[in-house]
């Protein structure tokens, strides 16, 4: 591996080591100290600040600050105050109030959110500089983010403080909050990013808003409406996932299990799956296209919460466990990563950081809002309604209501998203990277409507 690959490798690993200290297990924390039927604002929030705070920082970031210095600054202000999130907890003990933990965590969400399309487009500028094909080498490359995410996860689930398992406490905050700051310190070592301040002959241009001038193109508006449909679906897991497992304590049959009290741990089988997952990316989108690719990703998630729903912490029922997570990586990778390298292939250099900036506000923005709000009430309305040893039957309807919404989304995809002229097998043996056509790549056919 070449050293700019090592390095921008480094870079992913932190960047998803800070989400994958809290992401998954806050909500078991959240429960403790009786915020349960408040777990889903915290993950709300994130899809609100995505509306807007990747949009703008992109558009920063294309304009007038490199986007290597913006990533450094967004993870710096993220580090500090979930830092101070963390510092809040343990101030109040067995006290804390909803209203200054959750100003506190949304702040730092807030700048958290941008850094991942900035990071993006950080890795998609240093291949590109040093003649790489960001399709054949970046999914390699984004496969140590999911290594990341899962060692923060495994240390959050196995690390004890003061002998209780760290996703059950606020120490989880601290974690995430220290692997940022030392993010924001790495990033200044990063490739410089160019910006464009000048030659603009409008307003829109002026300020960065071209790459919303893509959804004049018919395809790319229904791509991006898709995106925002299948994004409904991405923080439903991390929400609720682990709460959900570790629920199973309140059942007598179920309390003593591992699985049940090593939540986190089980899911971080997710993101393993993730890692095998992103490297089949450039393989399917050759062969199949993004249409394949994206419809495979949307089945992904139908048996992601269906399998959640048949399943328990005791033989059989926990092979369904494992084989929700293990579909996961197909539908968060097949979704994300090819999403994020087709609106790559489809933009060019000058509107870059803002059309991934784009491609998250409709994702974990727009999308994620709708979804977490949406689950927030059925889980409130079938779960937290009942007495706790009753919960169990209220989240199995809800995996099932989550489930058939995901099918709806894939067959109205399968339906009205066009792609054609996908290559052959033979075809895309011969295919050279290098030398064939972005769009060709990517959807199979440059025409595609």
């Amino acid at each position: 591996m070449s050293a700019i690959k090592v390095k921008l490798a480094a870079m992913n690993f932190l960047e998803f080591a800070v989400w994958g200290a809290y992401l998954v297990s806050l909500g078991i924390y959240l429960a403790g100290v009786g915020l349960g039927d408040k777990i889903y604002w915290f993950y709300t929030v994130q899809g609100i600040v995505s509306i807007f705070m990747p949009a703008v920082v992109g558009i920063i970031a294309d304009r007038w600050v490199q986007a290597q210095k913006m990533l450094s600054l967004c993870h710096l202000i993220a580090g500090l105050f979930m830092g101070a999130a963390g510092a809040y907890c343990l101030w109040a003990g067995d006290k804390i109030e909803f209203a200054p933990l959750f100003t506190l965590y949304t702040i730092s969400v807030a700048f958290y959110m941008p850094t991942i399309g900035l990071a993006n487009s950080v890795a998609y500028t240093a291949l590109n500089k040093a003649g790489l094909d960001t399709v054949a080498h970046f999914p390699p490359i984004r496969v140590f983010g999911t290594i990341g995410f899962i060692a923060s996860m495994l240390l959050t689930n196995f690390l004890p403080i003061n002998g209780v398992s760290m996703q059950k406490t606020f120490f989880q905050l601290f974690s995430s909050g220290i692997l940022g700051l030392i993010l924001a310190a790495y990033a200044l070592t990063m490739p410089a990013c160019p910006v464009n301040k000048g030659g603009s002959t409008s307003i829109s241009e002026a300020l960065g808003l071209k790459a919303f001038a893509l959804f004049k193109q018919r395809k790319m508006a229904i791509f991006f409406i898709f995106s925002m449909l299948l994004g409904v679906s991405l923080q439903i897991t991390n929400s609720y996932g682990s709460t959900f497992i570790n629920a199973f304590e309140q059942v007598s049959q179920y309390a003593d299990s591992w699985v049940a009290q090593n939540a986190t741990a089980l899911i971080s089988l997710s993101q393993i799956s993730e890692t095998l997952c992103i490297l089949l990316i450039p393989f399917c989108l050759k062969r199949f296209g993004i249409k394949g690719v994206m419809l495979i990703a949307m089945l992904g998630w139908v048996l992601r919460f269906g399998f959640f729903g048949l399943g328990n912490p005791e033989m059989p029922g926990v092979l369904l466990f494992i084989l929700s997570c293990v579909v996961y990586g197909v539908a968060f990778d097949f979704f994300n990563i090819s999403g994020s390298l087709y609106v790559d292939q489809q933009t060019g250099k000058e509107i870059r950081s803002s059309a991934q900036g784009l491609f998250m506000l409709m994702t974990n923005g727009v999308g994620a809002t709708i979804g977490t709000l949406v689950a927030g009430q059925i889980v409130n309305r079938f779960v937290y309604s009942r007495p706790a040893e009753a919960q169990i039957d209220g989240w199995q309807t809800s995996w099932y209501i989550f489930a058939a919404y995901a099918m709806v989304v894939t067959v109205l995809f399968w339906l009205i998203f066009r792609d054609t002229s996908n290559p052959s097998v033979s075809e895309a043996k011969a295919a050279d990277i290098d030398g064939q056509s972005p769009e060709g790549l990517i959807t199979g056919d440059p025409d595609c409507k």
